[in-house]
């Protein structure tokens, strides 16, 4: 499903069209590398250094680029099949590395990062039920949209609890809210997904294996 973003999730279809199809070195790409190499600095901030103030920057500046390489995608007609695919895995590696780093800082009991990335181990599991079919992933639920932006900017507000300032206890209580609500629609979508995985496998059935 794309994200927030204009990114996709797990079991959903990304939109691979575009005047630059094949193209490796477009604006929307070169910002999700960046956001990639983002990846072992905001670890070693957050677990090393305990420096939250700039992992809490670097959150921010993450989520502001995500947004910005789906519009400019779009908006310059740069889509391509490599954004297609390194998009949404620098978005999946995000959210488990935050959800890690948060558990063993105590920062998100260690059973919410369980619920968030069992469903999407389930959600890649059913993929094989469209592939056997020769179906399309499963059509965008927008609710899930909104599900995964609240996650993120859950992270980045729990973030902002840790740091002294004044908005700290607010940053603390908004990102608590935010990471229920996320939480507990992150994993209804699942369930809504596996649902339509369950019918699908029982309605329509398996093309057979074909030989070359």
């Amino acid at each position: 499903m794309t994200t927030e973003s204009g990114t996709t999730e797990p079991g959903e279809r990304a939109d691979t069209g575009g005047v630059f199809d094949d193209r490796i070195l477009t604006v929307p790409n070169v910002l999700s590398f960046v956001r990639l190499l983002g990846v072992p600095l905001f670890l070693w901030l957050l677990l090393v250094e305990h420096a939250d103030g700039w992992a809490f920057v670097l959150a921010f500046a993450s989520g502001l680029t995500d947004f910005l390489d789906g519009k400019l995608a779009r908006l310059l007609d740069q889509s391509s099949r490599l954004g297609a695919l390194l998009d949404p895995f620098v978005d999946r590696l995000y959210l488990v590395t935050t959800l890690v780093a948060f558990v063993i800082r105590g920062l998100i009991p260690w059973w919410v990062a369980v619920l968030l990335v069992g469903r999407d181990l389930v959600l890649t599991l059913t993929l094989s039920v469209y592939k056997r079919r020769d179906l399309p992933p499963p059509e965008v639920i927008y609710l899930g949209k909104a599900a995964t932006f609240a996650l993120m900017s859950a992270f980045v507000w729990l973030l902002a609890g840790e740091m002294d300032w004044a908005l700290g206890g607010f940053g603390r209580a908004f990102g608590g809210a935010l990471l229920v609500w996320g939480t507990a629609v992150y994993v209804w979508t699942g369930l809504l997904y596996t649902g339509k995985a369950i019918a699908i496998a029982r309605s329509i059935p398996a093309v057979p294996h074909r030989t070359t």
